[in-house]
């Protein structure tokens, strides 16, 4: 008996064509493409391809990610250099959420990202990615390298986040070159141990989140650089006195006049209220009072009391200690 033949999609009217890629997932899609010059110029002719989101990870293990439509699955490409995990493929499903994974072993696993990432790029006709994450001590040598390739193939991200693995390894450098060769449209976060207080990195511009774990470079004229709706600060270097000429600014509206969410590091209300409000107006509200107030993101939780202050349009932002640190919240 003979094999059954294989079906040939790329023969069929381009519309039943499209409902077959519809049915298959991003890695299919990308498998079906390399087979000839005519699949990949069909696969290349799909139109809902805007559907898609694409995530890149610099990371021990590379990796590209596609998140399909209506956020129901993702496929993850890995490149690794453990020989092991070659072929390998993982799923993972909760709540209808599907994320499979597929592993590929190379021997140079960032050089082979950049050509894969390059091939889904032009596959899925994107210039811009949805999340970056870059951990900035996993392939120092090949860091300038590899955010060369990014200024070169990609227009924007929206999210961006950098890490680094060993608290001890400075990589404030390739950080500073990171921002300055991307462009981050909406949220940006850094979990880097920045070793430098005079580290001069350029603060990215309309933003809707900017976080920044060890902030002891942001001092006063950076505080003012920042433009984002939602700020978190960790530690940083901004005296009393400055914190008192910003919020001064703020409630004469000559700054952050976005300002949604404040985050970051201080003794006690009390202390605030004493050294950093003293000759600022502002309430002190009583404990039974309780208001929804955001906390996080668009999360709102009901906060009991706080010290008000109000800006000259009548907005008003309320002092409230929240978890490790404090939170001006403005509505």
């Amino acid at each position: 008996m003979n094999p059954p033949k294989p079906f040939p999609i790329i023969r069929l009217p381009f519309l039943a064509i499209e409902e077959i890629f519809k049915a298959m997932d991003p890695i299919e899609i990308i498998n079906f493409s390399m087979t000839s010059k005519r699949a990949k110029a069909i696969t290349k002719k799909m139109t809902f391809y805007s559907k898609y989101a694409i995530g890149l990870g610099i990371e021990e293990t590379m990796a590209i990610a596609i998140k399909g439509t209506n956020n129901l699955g993702s496929c993850i490409y890995l490149l690794t250099s453990n020989e092991r995990m070659d072929g390998k493929v993982e799923e993972y499903e909760n709540n209808g959420f599907i994320q499979r994974k597929v592993y590929k072993y190379s021997k140079d696993p960032v050089e082979e990202w950049k050509q894969v990432c390059k091939y889904v790029l032009d596959i899925f006709k994107r210039q811009a990615i949805d999340v970056l994450s870059m951990t900035m001590d996993v392939f120092v040598d090949q860091n300038v390298s590899i955010i060369d390739f990014l200024n070169t193939n990609v227009k924007s991200v929206n999210g961006c986040n950098v890490l680094q693995l060993e608290e001890e390894n400075d990589v404030d450098e390739h950080a500073a070159y990171l921002l300055e060769n991307i462009k981050v449209n909406n949220k940006f976060q850094s979990n880097l141990d920045t070793k430098n207080v005079n580290f001069d990195m350029k603060i990215p511009k309309n933003l809707k989140e900017f976080y920044i774990k060890k902030a002891d470079w942001i001092g006063y004229d950076k505080l003012l650089e920042i433009d984002s709706v939602r700020v978190v600060l960790g530690t940083n270097r901004i005296s009393n006195k400055d914190w008192n000429l910003f919020f001064k600014k703020w409630m004469a509206m000559e700054t952050h006049l976005n300002l949604e969410l404040l985050a970051f590091a201080f003794k006690s209300l009390e202390d605030l209220r004493l050294f950093v409000l003293h000759d600022i107006p502002h309430e002190v509200v009583d404990e039974g009072v309780k208001r929804n107030l955001i906390v996080y993101r668009d999360e709102t939780k009901e906060i009991s009391g706080g010290i008000d202050i109000r800006r000259i349009d009548g907005r008003t932002a309320t002092f409230f200690a929240q978890y490790d640190g404090f939170l001006m919240s403005v509505y």
